[in-house]
């Protein structure tokens, strides 16, 4: 959710790189067709993600949360020649919708998904990442912290969603939700961490950027 006005909002988005055909149609049909359509990344994020990946330059993506794709396909159509995402997603339900779009959008050979507990699958997986997104459960960020972590090689970059959590994060955690306190913990782990340098980008409801020093 927003923390900024609508309208600033609606004016930095004119402001910004127009939404492409398939993103546009990807929005449309995810608000018609989901439960919770405000999970998606959204436009000026989109574009935000796209451009980190074009400086970023990573061979290999992973993302934690895939939802409908609208934030895959930002990353992926900004990889090189030969680089990769791999996403996942604990609700197999989306698939449909998700193929229907890495289709569309020329990325089905550029985007591998991963259905399942992402607390499960991420140890299983081979590959050290250059750039992680985290985009799931917030009452489980904290462990997806500590899961995805060992997985970003260093001088990675590792981003995390909904960090402001629409400004819960001012709340007293004891007397908080479950999803206010994941974040909130998920923040102070990330503070706390020495082995990562961080900013937190008050754009939609927040987004950490971190760069794993060692």
């Amino acid at each position: 959710m927003p923390l900024l006005n609508r309208d600033i909002e609606r004016y930095a988005e004119s402001i910004s790189d127009a939404e492409n055909e398939v993103l546009s149609e990807l929005s449309r049909e995810t608000y018609l067709t989901t439960v919770h359509p405000r999970m998606i990344s959204g436009h000026a994020q989109g574009v935000l993600l796209r451009m980190l990946v074009q400086m970023i330059n990573p061979d290999k993506i992973l993302e934690i949360g895939t939802f409908t794709g609208y934030s895959a396909i930002c990353m992926a159509g900004a990889l090189k020649p030969g680089a990769f995402l791999h996403t996942v997603e604990i609700d197999d339900e989306l698939e449909t919708i998700m193929q229907k779009y890495f289709a569309k959008a020329g990325l089905a050979n550029r985007i591998r998904i991963f259905f399942g507990d992402a607390l499960e699958v991420v140890p299983t997986l081979d590959d050290c990442y250059d750039m992680i997104f985290l985009d799931a459960e917030k009452a489980i960020y904290p462990e997806l912290f500590g899961c995805v972590k060992p997985k970003l090689r260093p001088g990675g970059y590792l981003l995390a969603d909904n960090v402001l959590w629409d400004g819960k994060v001012l709340q007293n955690p004891n007397n908080s939700d479950k999803m206010t306190r994941g974040v909130i913990r998920f923040n102070e782990m990330l503070r706390q961490d020495t082995d990562f340098e961080k900013v937190i980008i008050p754009i939609r409801d927040g987004l950490a950027l971190a760069r794993k020093i060692r």
